[in-house]
């Protein structure tokens, strides 16, 4: 019995360390996408990009789980939900690449981290600890830096503001899901049926082009529905199964730092070192986001003397 339990626990704890790589590879993988959509929103409407990326990849999953015979609408309320915060989290975040950099675009995304406390508050009226106000204002310092400052902050970076609190939106409902026992490859194809749909629909609304002018951004396409959005967002819903929401959020914000590194290197962005700085401040605003609470700490520690 004993062995038993040795056993589960050492296949526990491989299965926390591969969901912890898998969500390292899920921040890597997104951090590539910024300066890849960039270069694609040239030759195509970035809501089209957005619809054809999710539609793309919703088309390939739901294919697999039909041959599987799966119910692919079983619960669909859910995956409504998630593709709905997802469609507000995509379209704001790639229009706005239109205007800014994507190295910008990837620090402000990855700021997704200081909001979760805030809509914790506004939905559960539960206060935020003492280092997360904290890490808000460190977090407002870096934008500044990131950005230059409200002279120099564009009209990109709004938007992209605005998709970063989707973003947080969207981890926290999908980590409530998953931990309800929902099927993550169904709830993955569902919500990005949804956001492909009304993708298009936004398109024809707006009287939008469809057309897509390159190969290369063909290429990008396929790219984006398969890895960043197929397996990324898989492997995401799977190990909020089994990794502590504090943990996600904690290498979540390893997505901006590989934004930028991407978006310096391959997307040969010119490189500057104010706003270097400005994302390292965020970057350390994020973290600190999700450390124990700093004011309890130091309460405990003043008592002990």
């Amino acid at each position: 019995m004993q062995r038993l339990q040795s056993l589960g626990g050492i296949l526990g704890k491989f299965k926390e360390i591969a969901a912890e790589l898998g969500l390292i590879y899920a921040a890597a993988i997104w951090g590539a996408t910024f300066y890849m959509v960039k270069g694609a929103i040239t030759a195509v409407n970035p809501i089209a990009l957005v619809g054809y990326r999710f539609l793309t990849a919703s088309f390939i999953l739901g294919a697999i789980l039909f041959i599987l015979k799966k119910d692919i609408f079983s619960k669909f309320k859910n995956g409504f939900v998630l593709g709905l915060l997802l469609w507000g989290l995509y379209i704001p975040q790639t229009l706005g690449l239109k205007y800014t950099t994507a190295a910008n675009s990837g620090f402000i995304t990855g700021t997704f981290i200081i909001y979760v406390p805030i809509l914790m508050y506004i939905m559960y009226k539960k206060k935020p600890e003492f280092n997360r106000v904290l890490s808000i204002i460190i977090v407002i310092l870096g934008l500044w830096f990131l950005t230059g400052g409200l002279i120099e902050l564009n009209f990109g970076d709004i938007l992209t503001m605005i998709s970063a609190v989707g973003y947080a939106a969207h981890l926290m409902v999908s980590d409530k899901f998953m931990k309800q026992g929902l099927n993550p490859y169904i709830v993955t194809f569902q919500q990005f049926l949804v956001t492909g749909i009304l993708s298009i629909l936004t398109l024809i609304l707006i009287d939008g082009s469809f057309s897509v002018s390159s190969t290369p951004a063909v290429w990008s396409i396929i790219f984006l529905a398969i890895f960043p959005s197929l397996t990324a967002f898989i492997i995401q819903l799977w190990a909020q199964k089994s990794v502590a929401p504090l943990k996600v959020s904690i290498i979540f914000s390893l997505e901006p730092v590989f934004g930028a590194i991407f978006s310096w290197t391959l997307g040969n962005e010119k490189f500057f070192l104010l706003n270097a700085i400005g994302g390292i401040i965020i970057v350390g605003g994020m973290i600190l986001s999700e450390l124990p609470d700093l004011k309890g700490l130091f309460k405990i520690k003043n008592r002990r003397r």
